[in-house]
């Protein structure tokens, strides 16, 4: 179940040095349009200490973490939907994202080239969003015109596809994202399949100078207000303050963040934020071979999740030993967390938690 964002933005808004900084990759970063040409795929761990905690206490022989990827395409212009910059081309290397990150320029900098010749974040929001709109128009028309003949043949399955699409497609030309649309289960199983581009969730991610990231510029205070509208997060990060700390050890990091009056990294926001627009929770495998941390969404039954780890587990699943990482925490090892009966057997219909430590039992 990897979780992957798609990065986008206007060109010279910080994109690609804060793919840099979150993922200590080094694509190019340059003070012109266009920088990046190609599509730039970074995985990043998930951090979460008590991850470290539970191989502390197990004398895991390994840790592995569960991921985050992060998609990086070239900064869009007005038009790109129409093949204007780059084209939209590059599009299509997000429409399998879970959820779109964009990037936003909000500070002031007469040494850095802005593309519309000045800033000005909500307009910079709407050219990219408007671009997104006619992307998925264009989609929903193609469709359309090859669901035509199955319409004809009065198809059950085509009409309602068909009708879907005529309620998305109306929806856009009203100037609306798709993420605001209401639809049924059914209504949203049939869209999942398009993976049209307004129908993700969106993240907000501001862009500051390294000396105002204590505080909210009137342009931050622009987005958090636009944002707040749409009910998506905003996340404040300075790029260059991202890059410096991806190059600093953990206790400069640690140092660097009090003196910034920060609890965490912006890339850890990010994390954050996107965990909780996408309802995604945390759950562990731990022993002596490995510490494990896995994803799942909110709501996941114990046999669908224990399904991530291997699709055996789903199918042959029978009971599980599941007790909360906070417990263990508190009692210090497994041994005392079932003498203090917080080790609980869990069935089929048991619904998984976050910070769950399980042993799936399965047989297939």
């Amino acid at each position: 179940m990897a979780l992957q964002v798609g990065i986008v933005g206007l060109p010279n808004v910080g994109k690609s040095t804060l793919f840099n900084a979150i993922t200590n990759s080094k694509v190019e970063a340059a003070n012109y349009p266009f920088a990046t040409i190609e599509p730039n795929v970074g995985v990043v761990e998930v951090p979460d200490k008590r991850l470290d905690q539970l191989q502390t206490i197990f004398g895991s022989k390994k840790r592995i973490a569960t991921t985050i990827e992060f998609v990086d395409i070239a900064g869009l212009i007005a038009g790109a939907s129409k093949g204007e910059g780059l084209g939209n081309a590059f599009l299509a290397n997000i429409r399998e994202t879970n959820a779109i990150c964009q990037v936003v320029r909000c500070f002031d900098n007469k040494d850095i080239t802005h593309v519309e010749g000045s800033v000005d974040p909500i307009r910079d929001i709407e050219i990219i969003n408007l671009e997104l709109m006619l992307a998925d128009e264009a989609s929903i028309k193609k469709r359309l015109e090859r669901l035509a003949s199955k319409m004809r043949a009065n198809d059950k399955l085509a009409k309602f596809e068909h009708d879907v699409l005529v309620k998305c497609q109306e929806h856009l030309t009203k100037n609306l994202l798709l993420n605001s649309l209401t639809l049924n289960e059914e209504e949203m199983k049939i869209l999942s399949g398009f993976q049209l581009l307004t129908s993700k969730p969106f993240i907000y991610v501001v862009n500051v100078n390294d000396d105002e990231i204590a505080m909210d510029n009137d342009y931050v205070k622009q987005v958090q207000a636009y944002a707040q509208k749409q009910g998506f997060a905003v996340v404040k990060i300075s790029a260059k303050i991202e890059e410096d700390l991806s190059e600093a050890d953990a206790e400069e990091r640690d140092a660097f963040l009090h003196e910034l009056g920060a609890e965490q990294t912006g890339l850890e926001a990010l994390i954050q934020a996107a965990y909780q627009t996408l309802g995604l929770q945390t759950y562990f495998t731990a022993g002596p071979q490995e510490a494990h941390s896995w994803q799942f969404k909110k709501g996941m039954s114990a046999p669908q999740a224990a399904g991530i780890i291997h699709t055996d587990f789903e199918r042959g699943f029978i009971k599980a030993d599941i007790y909360n990482v906070k417990d263990l925490l508190a009692l210090g090892s497994e041994k005392a967390v079932k003498e203090n009966g917080k080790m609980r057997l869990e069935g089929k219909q048991y619904i998984m938690q976050d910070g769950d430590v399980c042993f799936f039992k399965f047989n297939v």
